[in-house]
């Protein structure tokens, strides 16, 4: 897999990788989000992704939203703990377009008091149908308690009081403190002389002063398990459990991806999926995950299940780590969850949409991009013994967190 790059004289950073396709997708990539937030602040790095949208110097928020839609495109946004970005599919006559649409969103939007208060309804709506998908807020709630009141624990939605407080004044001063020029990445799936991008990257991007990131995240407070039940008027008993886990540069990392896969992945042969949907018939969604971030990381499993039977799934699923973390894997199980995984990579990179970001998040954090070949080997590496060993430090049931929604 062929990936071209270019650096900016200030920092901003680009990647390109060629396929011969009609749709192109491109956006940029910030290392910067929610937990970048002061207490204050809560919020506002997603408040900042809605409000972009909403004006700049030289565009009404009808003629941004009109931008790509007119020619076919799409334009949209998301917000997570890390990263904030901004990203369109096109066609790719419309390189052009594209780019300079994302610079005037991401440099040049005015957030007009009106619009402003506008868009605090719609967060605050937001904020409302969350509570309403326990499914969704316990994953938070979660967050939250392993990390307790560290920033990268609280959900990025914010509250209605933070909400509704923010002025154009706070957001101008997140921005100037986190929107670093050495911390953004421009990445491009799609059909283009390298050339030719480099020469609209640099017209569009190229003028952007300077502003590198001076400041690092507090690695989060020392972890310790707890088990909290929370009264929530469902019909459904929701649990999430789960351990702290490996950051993103922790070569465990693949390893516990594997694990994480024949445990609870998304394929309908999992061992948790097997155990209470397909055997016992005790829950219809039962997935774990593994979330690394820059200096930390998350291991969970969340299921749901009707209030009889919540006791009865937990027993299961730590019978299911406990055989992880006692029973070495056989070679046949071992390639055949290798093969499984190596499959999934491969059928989620010819989504190049998917491609686009992925390819962008590891430039930004890696400043380089495994090809397919070198995952796979990473994949194939990996041995029973790992597997265990990783087992039994995440899912050790000493240091297991637990949360149920009752």
């Amino acid at each position: 897999m062929v990936f071209e790059t270019h650096t900016l004289s200030n920092g901003i950073r680009l990647i390109h990788r060629p396929v011969n396709a009609t749709v192109a997708h491109c956006g940029i990539i910030l290392n910067t989000g929610s937990r970048d937030e002061k207490e204050e602040e809560w919020g506002i790095a997603h408040f900042i992704e809605h409000v972009v949208f909403k004006g700049t110097t030289k565009r009404k928020a009808y003629h941004i939203l009109s931008r790509m839609e007119d020619v076919g495109g799409e334009l949209n946004a998301y917000t997570t703990k890390e990263e904030t970005c901004v990203y369109t599919t096109f066609l790719d006559k419309d390189y052009k377009r594209a780019l300079e649409l994302i610079s005037d969103i991401t440099f040049n939007s005015v957030f007009p008091d009106k619009e402003l208060e506008k868009e605090k309804e719609v967060i605050l709506d937001e904020i409302n149908s969350y509570k309403d998908s326990p499914s969704e807020l316990i994953f938070d709630d979660f967050e939250e308690l392993i990390f307790k009141k560290d920033p990268i624990g609280r959900n990025i939605l914010g509250t209605p009081k933070h909400i509704k407080a923010f002025k154009r004044n706070d957001i101008l001063s997140f921005i100037e403190n986190n929107y670093h020029t050495d911390q953004m990445v421009i990445s491009s799936v799609g059909n283009i002389d390298f050339k030719k991008l480099v020469k609209m990257v640099e017209k569009f991007f190229g003028h952007i002063p300077v502003n590198l990131r001076t400041n690092k995240r507090i690695k989060p407070n020392s972890y310790k398990p707890r088990t909290l039940t929370l009264e929530k008027n469902t019909f459904q008993r929701h649990c999430v459990l789960g351990n702290v886990a490996y950051d993103a540069n922790d070569e465990r990392r693949i390893p516990l991806s594997l694990l994480t896969n024949i445990l609870g992945g998304p394929g309908m042969n999992s061992r948790l999926n097997l155990t209470l949907r397909e055997k016992h018939g005790l829950a219809y969604n039962i997935e774990a995950n593994y979330s690394p971030y820059v200096d930390t990381g998350v291991f969970s499993i969340y299921f749901g299940t009707d209030k009889g039977y919540l006791d009865k799934c937990l027993s299961l699923i730590h019978k299911e780590m406990d055989l992880l973390c006692t029973k070495k894997l056989g070679p046949g199980q071992l390639t055949k969850a290798k093969n499984q995984m190596i499959g999934q990579i491969a059928i989620s990179s010819e989504n190049n949409e998917n491609l686009m970001l992925n390819v962008g998040k590891s430039f930004l954090l890696y400043n380089r991009v495994d090809s397919l070949e070198e995952i796979y080997q990473k994949v194939e590496s990996i041995t029973a013994e790992q597997l265990m060993e990783v087992a039994n430090e995440i899912l050790d049931k000493e240091k297991l967190t637990t949360l149920m929604y009752k």
